[in-house]
This record gives structure tokens, sequence and C-alpha cells, in this order.
């Protein structure tokens, strides 16, 4: 109940010390969608070669381009993405996030798009093999991701150290900081194949979905955002962007 109330007084905080982003108020005047993300989570969306990328950025495009509607994108830390919704800083925000009860107190989720998880990532030598191997442990996670919570709860022999970038997280244990990094499944999965000397442990913490945010007091946006994901997973788009990003090869 603590992080239930915490979680609320925080948007409602945010909600009085925002106004309207001069970003926000053209796209409304373009009938653009203003859509907010923190590209810092490959393979959902990171930033290459000095342009955004990944699964959620193109699905976002895919959807945008099914209901008829160009995108503003605006990138802003992932512990600011429900607080700027609610002060209305901009209409939509996806970045791998967590359909939670709490969250979903404070703000709508379209169905969700993707199953994902937290997951334990670890150095190929390292000793840990199972999560119970986590306890005494310095695990590093992101502020304002559902890993600080559910160790705090679950794992409370876990001693956590806590930054601001999903990249710090996988820096930390590299240079042996910490002994594991817990984040969602694609990022860790990611950083496996493309980073040698990096394994994600078999068993995951957690199962759950991601799912698209939008304001409590936007019902038609929320129905309009699914409607448009029906028909991309119809006519083979939706099908395409998982292969493209999440292959095996």
């Amino acid at each position: 109940m603590k992080s239930i109330r915490l979680l609320a007084a925080l948007c409602m905080s945010a909600a009085f010390s925002f106004t309207l982003a001069p970003g926000a108020a053209r796209a409304a005047d373009t009938g653009a969608l203003q859509v907010a993300t923190d590209a810092t989570f490959p393979p959902m969306e990171f930033t290459e070669n000095g342009a955004r990328t990944g699964f959620d950025v193109d699905l976002m495009n895919a959807l945008a381009k099914t209901m008829g509607k160009p995108v503003q994108w605006t990138d802003i830390d992932f512990k600011g993405l429900i607080p700027g919704l609610i002060a209305r800083r901009f209409d939509v925000a996806i970045s791998a996030i967590y359909i939670t009860p709490e969250r979903a107190q404070v703000v709508d989720f379209t169905q969700p798009y993707y199953a994902g998880g937290l997951v334990a990532l670890v150095k190929s030598d390292s000793p840990i093999k199972t999560l119970a191997d986590l306890n005494g442990k310095k695990v590093s996670v992101q502020v304002g991701t559902k890993s600080v919570n559910f160790l705090h709860d679950h794992y409370p022999q876990v001693q956590r150290v806590e930054v601001e970038k999903n990249q710090e997280m996988f820096d930390l244990v590299g240079i042996g900081r910490t002994d594991a990094a817990v984040t969602g499944k694609p990022a860790a999965y990611q950083l496996a194949r493309t980073r040698p000397g990096f394994r994600v442990l078999d068993e995951q913490l957690t199962t759950e979905q991601y799912g698209i945010a939008v304001r409590k007091d936007e019902p038609q946006l929320r129905d309009a955002l699914n409607s448009a994901l029906e028909k991309i997973k119809a006519d083979g788009t939706y099908a395409a962007l998982v292969k493209k990003w999440f292959s095996s090869k």
C-alpha cells in the first residue's frame, strides 16, 4: 500500500508541477501523437547512429500510421514517463513499461503487446547459477523500474545498486562493481547476444506483459491504439517487427 500511495502522490505532484509543453500543444494542433520513451533499452528502444530505433519505436510508428497520425517523439528518463504523462507533457508513453496494478491505478494501458519479465544478467564466469545465489550479492537496477521494489520485497538480502540508465547496470557488472543486473528480458538477452562475456540465468524472476500507457481521461485514444494493434497483427506487420527485433539469428 505504501508503494501505491507513493506512486499516486508522485503523479499528482507532477500533474500540478508541469504545464503542457509547447511541443505537446503543437502536436495537438497538427493531430500528431506526442509519444515519450526512454531510448536506452535495446532492443526495445535505443539510439543508433544518432537516430531513435528499436521494437517499441517501430511498433509505435506502425500504430500511428494505421491511425493516420504522425508521431512527435520526446525522450525522457524512465522514472518520468508516468508523471509526465499525467502532467499532459505528452499523449502516450511506450518504453517497455510493465502493466502493473500500481501503474494501472493512475494511468490506462492498451492490451499487452509483448511478453517480457525480469531476469538476472551475470558475467559468463560468474559463480551465480540460480536466483537463490543472488542473496547477499550486489545487484544493479535502474531507478523507477519494477526491479527495485521486486528485489526489495522478494530478495531482501540483495544489496541493490540503483543507477539512472540501463547501460550503467550492465557496465557495473562488466567491471565487477556488481555481481548481477536485474532487468527486462529483451534487454538482457540483447546484451548477451551482442557483447561477449555475459549470460542470462535460465530462470526468470517474473513473467509479465508490456503495455502502452495513456491517461485515464483518454479512453478513446486507448481504444484507437488497441484497434490499430489488432490491425497490424492481422496484416502481418506485427509479426515482421517481432522477427526483425527478436530473431535468434
